[in-house]
């Protein structure tokens, strides 16, 4: 056998239809370790024990079972649901002399809302009938219409010790054809029970599935986010460096109190997997089996992982679901629970006498406030047939949103990093998505943004020709709110640049704009011209320059062309006054030494008005220095 491959398996049904018995018969361990459950003779909380199981093939792997026992009684059905949450195999446990009974049914419809989709059967008690044949054909009909009709059904007895063989040889079969618990790299592990041992103290215990915890990894209790760390492991009674998907799992804390620190329903996690959630958007779904319809508004617990939360539930559409519905709807938590998209649980009525209904979560981190929006309620339904699939969900959940970051991306799924880069991959090279580094786009969305860029350039040089291009902090003002994220502005910009388009400095433009006044402006263009040339050496002011915005268009086009310096808000001179000015005064300086502004007003025959903004330009242009109240050439 090349190595071993480990599953979940909870046994199901009603009371005292011999559950722990068979599994104390097939394993030699009696899960019923409490003193009132010896005492009464019925499991009253979750037992466990372990088995090992060699392969059908003997060239395949053999398999270590993790067993939860569940207790059968109606009372106690919360504690029921709290062990079959991320099971890989039921054993539904149907005895013979009873027949199916009213938890056989509840348990059938908890396993089917939880996602569990492989079962065995077995016909228990089976040397107290006289018709096995019939009690089988019974047991058959019942599972019609549900996901384990085509279940093996096994008649045993613990009494004669017949079909325990065969029990055990089936299950290997089913486990041969069921693919292996995923490690995603997010392991979880709900805690079913707590206690502390002298000398070791806290420690907790409970199914790990999602990824490998490691002795000496620090980890976070959720959702009170308390920090902890893994000082031992223990796996199915074994000291083990780490443990993997698909073990049940024992884990000595450090740092954490056994009595206010960690509870049953708490989950062990790393961190960095995201915070708790307090309002969850899900598929509702109720059993065609079911004998009640399920109302908004109305109170409920919810049953996820190992604990449970009360809530509200809001339908998306209508004011009941009834039995055989399926809808998307909202939970609004009253606690705060760890829950990742993908996840299965199930809801009870608020007085735990009633399973209502199972449900997928579709967005862990929802809000109360467009839940009902027709955007929203499109989207809750598209991702509603993709949980399974990573670039359908994916792709959903991005077309809703607009953009996100891949290092965000489905944090809080059950996808690992690895199937969500395979499908954005995907979807980029499908064209429905667009990368832009480390954020990921609707291509719709951006391909409207681009659009709209598009259009605000083009207009622009439509409008004002005489501009060199559209300054990109007025662009990127204009498009906040086309773009699903601020971030993605800069990618924007380069892809444009990738095409017809050119940044230059803190402008954008088409590649082929050429600046030139328009027809109403050249003729004030050439007069501003004139006029600067005239005198080039003191030019007139600014406003007495360009009076009215006709002027003042033309003025700035000068400017933004080259053919006119703005030396300061009141001073313009023509590009090539300046360099004439720039000649003399160096000329000036290497003939006479450090020069008053006096003495090179005088050498430019200029006044004090332009003399002082001309020397300080040049000073900003190290063309000159001042030192006190003279200028030196730098």
């Amino acid at each position: 056998m090349s190595d071993i491959q480990h599953f979940i398996v909870a046994t199901a049904g009603h009371v005292d239809h011999g559950k722990s018995a068979l599994i104390r018969a097939l394993t030699g361990t009696d899960p019923d370790r409490l003193p009132e459950e010896k005492l009464r003779g019925i499991t009253i909380d979750l037992g466990f024990a372990h088995l090992d199981l060699p392969s059908p093939q003997a060239t395949a792997s053999s398999f270590r079972l993790g067993i939860v026992d569940v207790p059968g009684h109606e009372d106690f059905v919360k504690n029921m649901v709290a062990g079959v949450g991320s099971i890989d195999l039921a054993l539904l446990v149907v005895a013979a002399d009873d027949g199916w009974m009213p938890q056989t049914e509840e348990h059938l419809q908890i396993l089917t809302y939880f996602g569990v989709r492989r079962a065995v059967v077995t016909l228990s008690k089976a040397d107290l009938t006289a018709d096995e044949v019939g009690a089988v054909a019974a047991i058959r009909e019942r599972l019609q219409d549900s996901p384990f009709a085509e279940a093996p059904i096994v008649p045993a007895s613990v009494v004669t010790g017949r079909g325990l063989a065969e029990l055990k040889v089936t299950l290997a079969q089913v486990l041969s054809e069921t693919p292996p618990p995923r490690d995603i790299g997010k392991p979880r592990l709900p805690v079913d029970r707590v206690f502390t041992l002298p000398g070791a103290g806290t420690v907790v215990t409970g199914t790990l599935f999602g990824g490998t915890l490691r002795r000496g990894q620090s980890v976070i209790i959720q959702p009170s986010g308390k920090p902890a760390r893994i000082r031992r492991i223990q796996s199915h009674g074994r000291d083990v460096e780490a443990s993997g998907p698909g073990t049940r799992t024992a884990l000595n804390l450090a740092d954490v109190d056994a009595v206010d620190g960690v509870h049953r329903g708490d989950v062990v996690t790393l961190a960095g997997l995201g915070k708790p959630s307090e309002v969850l958007d899900v598929l509702l779904d109720i059993s065609p089996r079911a004998s009640r319809s399920l109302k908004g508004g109305v109170r409920v617990r919810v049953h996820h992982g190992s604990g449970n939360v009360a809530a509200r539930v809001a339908l998306g559409s209508g004011r009941e679901l009834a039995a055989g519905g399926r809808a998307v709807a909202e939970l609004r938590l009253e606690g705060p629970a760890f829950v990742f998209a993908g996840d299965h649980f199930t809801v009870r009525d608020w007085s735990e006498q009633h399973t209502l209904a199972g449900a997928v979560v579709l967005d862990p981190d929802a809000a109360r406030k467009d839940f009902r929006s027709l955007e929203r309620l499109s989207w809750l339904e598209r991702a509603a047939g993709a949980v399974e699939d990573p670039a359908r969900f994916l792709s959903a959940r991005i077309a809703y949103a607009g953009a996100a970051r891949r290092s965000d991306l489905l944090l809080k799924s059950r996808f690992s990093d690895e199937d969500l880069a395979a499908a954005v991959d995907r979807l980029v090279r499908d064209g429905a998505l667009v990368a832009a580094g480390d954020i990921v786009v609707d291509a719709a969305a951006w391909q409207a943004a681009t659009r709209k860029a598009v259009e605000i350039v083009d207009g622009a040089h439509r409008v004002h020709p005489e501009h060199r291009g559209v300054p990109l902090t007025d662009l990127r003002r204009a498009l906040h709110g086309a773009l699903p994220l601020d971030e993605l502005f800069d990618p924007l910009i380069s892809s444009l640049c990738e095409r017809d388009f050119v940044r230059e400095g803190s402008f954008v433009r088409r590649a082929s704009h050429r600046v030139e006044l328009p027809e109403p402006l050249r003729a004030a263009g050439a007069k501003l011209a004139e006029t600067l040339s005239l005198k080039p050496f003191d030019p007139p002011s600014r406003k007495e320059l360009a009076p009215d915005v006709v002027s003042l268009r033309a003025l700035r086009f000068l400017i933004e062309t080259g053919e006119a310096v703005e030396i300061s808000t009141e001073l313009v001179m023509t590009v090539s006054s300046v360099a004439q000015a720039t000649t003399l005064i160096r000329s000036f300086i290497r003939g006479h030494g450090p020069a008053t502004v006096s003495e090179l007003r005088q050498a430019l025959g200029s006044s004090r008005r332009v003399i002082v903004p001309l020397l300080e330009y040049l000073d900003r242009t190290f063309v000159t220095l001042r030192q006190g109240d003279k200028r030196t050439l730098r």
